[in-house]
């Protein structure tokens, strides 16, 4: 009997050491606790003074994927906002709010996480495809309209901050991929990732005070827009150090956070963070608060893609 026993539970191991391997982090519970820990790490100025008051949509809805980070990450934008001031946010996952006539009111939109899902990778299709008042054509025809009407909201001047899953929001579509710098490609599991800065100089990444950090998280690997690289890296992970990656042979940098121009706006994207453990970086936090800034018009600084 001791050597079944024993033979289960060597099984047991053996299929249960790739998780362990995979380095998932925990749930963290969203509680007034965390809040104010965040709070307490919150930069208490902002590092380009304004005396604007900016208008900022954080969408947060998601039809593929779930991240737990994302209530996280919408309190964590809420906390740092409210400390510094300026900012004046409207949460939603409604996708009303891209209406071209409510999207006006707006000068940035913050995508948080907004996985899409199935055979279109369309957000805006996941949603209409699902309202009875449509029926198929009148649904695809909606939902066309309506990343029309956000792309000509970054082309006229609004901004767009992106965080992590939120560029599979329309993952296959070219428009879209050109406008944020890239697509979703894959990710390998959940490891140490040494994140680097490509240009220690740029007004955008002075909170890390000239150097990078360490985290768990999921390393993003892109395609499509991301191959012309028409943006201006600010963080990158060296290829060669992350376990599962499919083309070793590949660029030896992979970037995971940029800003471009897109007509007369602003983007911003980060991959960090899959984990709300990540926001427990100040330095993490003011790269946040910065790339806000930057979107909403804030900030001047070099944005001249590098090309390959």
């Amino acid at each position: 009997m001791r050597f079944f026993t024993l033979l289960f539970t060597l099984f047991l191991l053996n299929i249960s050491l790739p998780f362990a391997k995979a380095q998932n982090l925990p749930k963290i519970e969203l509680n007034d606790e965390w809040i104010n820990e965040i709070k307490a790490l919150a930069p208490a100025k902002k590092h380009f003074p304004s005396t604007k008051t900016h208008k900022v949509l954080v969408f947060s809805l998601f039809t593929g994927f779930d991240h737990w980070v994302i209530p996280h990450t919408e309190a964590m934008l809420k906390t740092i906002t409210e400390k510094v001031g300026g900012f004046e946010m409207t949460y939603t996952r409604d996708v009303k709010y891209f209406d071209k006539n409510w999207l006006q009111q707006f000068d940035a939109i913050i995508l948080n996480n907004n996985c899409s899902i199935g055979d279109k990778r369309n957000l805006f299709w996941d949603v209409f495809k699902n309202d009875p008042t449509l029926d198929t054509i009148q649904a695809m025809e909606k939902a066309a309209k309506f990343e029309k009407y956000l792309l000509q909201f970054v082309k006229r001047g609004g901004g767009i901050m992106s965080m992590h899953g939120a560029v599979t929001m329309q993952n296959k579509s070219n428009a879209f991929s050109e406008m944020i710098g890239g697509s979703f490609d894959y990710h390998p599991k959940q490891q140490k990732i040494d994140v680097k800065l490509v240009d220690p100089n740029h007004p955008l990444v002075q909170g890390f005070n000239g150097k990078g950090f360490s985290h768990i998280d999921e390393p993003y690997f892109f395609n499509n827009a991301y191959m012309s690289k028409n943006f201006r890296p600010l963080l990158y992970m060296e290829s060669a150090n992350i376990e599962g990656n499919k083309y070793p042979g590949g660029d030896e940098k992979r970037y995971i956070a940029w800003i471009k121009k897109y007509g007369k706006g602003n983007i911003f994207y980060s991959s960090p963070a899959h984990n709300a453990q990540s926001f427990s970086n100040p330095q993490l936090l003011q790269f946040f608060l910065d790339g806000l800034q930057f979107v909403v018009g804030d900030v001047k600084c070099d944005t001249s893609p590098m090309g390959n």
